[in-house]
């Protein structure tokens, strides 16, 4: 019996691949929070440019560092942010202190249903949440005027997470656009609300009374700084996108140390950083930030410091599933198997000291090689046995098994038909038949012809393929998995297609990635 050899594509010499200008710049790492143009991070039709690639590098980079990165938004949208913290600023200056139905509980099952204002006494926060689909009220039923121009922040913000989402994604080896199933519909329909929020913040403001009694002190460069009570927090977005008018943002990088990210952001600069769904969606691949708010330090400031906060979340009847991670090569741990619905995983509790324990951080940055090229990195997880990709043959079994369950079953259940598979044995004959006795079931859910009426887990691996192909179009164009259930003498013309855009002084070293050994 034959098995294959797989090597890691950071192998390839790639030199002409990626602009040499990138080698240094990866291999020793970012001396300080990478900084990246939203512009630079829009995908385009065809190759990559280099500007792309750089960003991409620096975003990855960052991310795998400092748990963080700094977007340069276009200067309109900077203008738009100042304003919209201006219209903040007044809007919490003239409320008065919460009362108790204000004060939030931090219910869980209500993740997608926050709106309007609340507070946080033990945070010394105060929020007013905008989510698209819910109108917030009072609580005596009066209408509440919010800070001006949200939904023009909301539809900034949101644009510039999905482009950092698809950037994080192209760094990972997936394909493009491989979050967007799990995201809200754009525009909404009728009556969808939102699952992201834009959350306007305020800390510290003087008027919010009884904070001093809700803090911890700490020594930090000879000045007194505050912390509240639960100081260490991380967000159950996908990503988060936060613009500020005052410093004060801590997040711990992978050392452990705490770095205060927005001590020097321009005026159309945010930080941008990854939550606990997409440490789920990607496997952990990337890290959920640890962050804090400096509560404190601000003697003269009548407003507090003021901040946007935009959470791209999942939608609440998506499932958080690592297929895209596997079909791109990628190690999924036995936590990570089975999909988990979105709804379920927000009402987990998630205790941060499991997350945080490893001694080394997870970059899925571009690595440098020793003669300055640049080299993509499938990254795997060494010496640890639960991190080993699974095998071709279980991988595309397990693929089948979760497009039976999401795919085929729901054609099945909408038209009502009970699925009965047959043998076989016996269904290769019912193929070729022009009447059986699965023919009008096979028709009517759409089966691919030529594929044996039965249970996906028992097809032949090539009748695996065809089924994926059926229900996913375009399935097998994003599988590494593919090449490894050809005949050895095909090998050539499939990594031709598979390596399509890589140069051809390359190939050679590339086809060797997938040789049979006795």
């Amino acid at each position: 019996m034959n098995t294959w050899r797989r090597a890691e594509l950071k192998q390839c010499p790639l030199s002409e691949f990626w602009p040499p200008s990138m080698g240094a710049m990866a291999g020793t790492g970012l001396p300080s929070l990478g900084r990246v143009r939203l512009t630079d991070l829009i995908a385009s039709e065809g190759l990559a440019s280099d500007s792309y690639k750089i960003s991409i590098s620096t975003l990855s980079q960052s991310l795998a560092q400092y748990s963080a990165a700094i977007i340069q938004l276009p200067p309109s949208d900077g203008a738009l942010l100042r304003s919209g913290l201006e219209s903040a600023r007044l809007f919490f200056h003239q409320r008065a202190y919460p009362a108790a139905e204000m004060v939030h509980t931090n219910d869980s099952r209500e993740w997608c249903r926050t709106s309007g204002y609340y507070a946080d006494p033990q945070l010394w926060q105060e929020t007013y949440d905008y989510r698209p689909g819910l109108t917030p009220a009072e609580p005596n039923n009066t209408m509440e005027f919010p800070p001006a121009g949200l939904p023009d922040t909301f539809a900034l913000l949101g644009r510039a997470s999905r482009d950092i989402l698809d950037a994080i994604s192209f760094s990972l080896n997936l394909r493009s656009f491989a979050f967007t199933e799990i995201l809200d519909n754009i525009p909404l329909r009728s009556p969808e609300i939102s699952s992201s929020v834009l959350s306007v913040c305020c800390h510290s403001r003087p008027s919010f009374q009884g904070a001093q009694h809700h803090g911890l002190t700490t020594q930090e460069d000879g000045q007194l700084v505050m912390y509240p009570e639960h100081e260490h927090q991380v967000d159950k977005s996908l990503i988060t996108l936060v613009k500020s008018d005052k410093a004060g943002l801590h997040i711990r990088d992978c050392h452990g140390r705490w770095i205060l990210v927005d001590g020097d952001l321009g005026p159309q600069e945010a930080i941008v950083y990854p939550g606990l769904a997409l440490y789920q969606k990607t496997a952990g691949y990337v890290m959920p930030a640890l962050h804090r708010t400096e509560a404190g330090n601000m003697p003269g400031n009548m407003y507090g410091r003021c901040s946007f906060a935009f959470k791209l979340m999942p939608r609440s009847m998506a499932s958080l599933s690592c297929s895209e991670m596997r079909a791109a090569g990628h190690g999924v741990e036995a936590q990570f198997q089975l999909p988990i619905p979105v709804d379920d995983f927000m009402q987990r509790s998630h205790p941060t000291d499991q997350l945080f324990t490893r001694h080394s951080f997870p970059s899925y940055a571009f690595p440098a090689a020793q003669d300055g090229s640049l080299k993509p990195l499938l990254k795997r997880r060494k010496n640890n046995a639960r991190c080993k990709p699974l095998p071709p043959s279980k991988r595309l079994r397990l693929e089948a098994q979760r497009v039976l369950k999401e795919r085929v079953q729901d054609i099945a259940d909408k038209k009502g038909i009970k699925l009965r598979f047959c043998n076989l044995k016996d269904c290769e004959g019912h193929i070729q038949a022009l009447d059986s006795p699965c023919g009008s079931t096979r028709m009517q859910i759409g089966w691919p012809p030529g594929v044996p009426f039965v249970h996906p887990h028992d097809l032949p691996n090539k009748a695996k393929l065809g089924f994926l192909e059926a229900y996913e179009p375009g399935w097998t164009a994003s599988q590494d998995m593919e090449l490894s259930l050809i005949e050895p003498g095909q090998a050539s013309q499939h990594s031709v297609n598979f390596f399509a855009g890589v140069n051809l002084r390359n190939f050679r070293h590339l086809a060797t990635l997938y040789q049979p050994v006795t």
